[in-house]
């Protein structure tokens, strides 16, 4: 799937991925991640394109400028590592988050299928 394309809970997949969760269990809805002490996480408590407490944390970590050039629903993010990374969204949230899956996976992304 396009990374401008993510929403909901393969966006959220996605950047769970990119923090490091490694597996994906289709029967209970989780990812393990790469340590095993931690247990497994339920994608819901881990909104990252929806929740502040998630998200935001990622912005500030990685540097991501948000811009809303138009008001209303249309955001820019761009992360600027070797190289210049931008993506759109309805939400500085969402715009963020694609930003950061494509500085870390490309612009597609394989989402299992029960995430969809």
């Amino acid at each position: 799937m396009k990374t401008s394309e993510l929403t909901g809970a393969a966006l959220d997949w996605a950047v769970a991925k990119c923090e490091g969760f490694t597996d994906y269990d289709h029967d209970t809805e989780t990812m393990l991640p790469p340590r095993k002490e931690y247990g497994r996480v339920n994608l819901d408590e881990y909104s990252y394109s929806t929740d502040w407490a998630r998200g935001g944390p990622i912005i500030e970590r990685e540097g991501i400028t948000l811009r809303n050039f138009i008001q209303g629903d249309a955001w820019d993010a761009e992360l600027d590592y070797e190289e210049t990374f931008l993506q759109s969204g309805p939400t500085p949230l969402i715009a963020a988050m694609r930003c950061y899956v494509a500085s870390k996976l490309g612009d597609e992304v394989e989402i299992p299928e029960g995430v969809l």
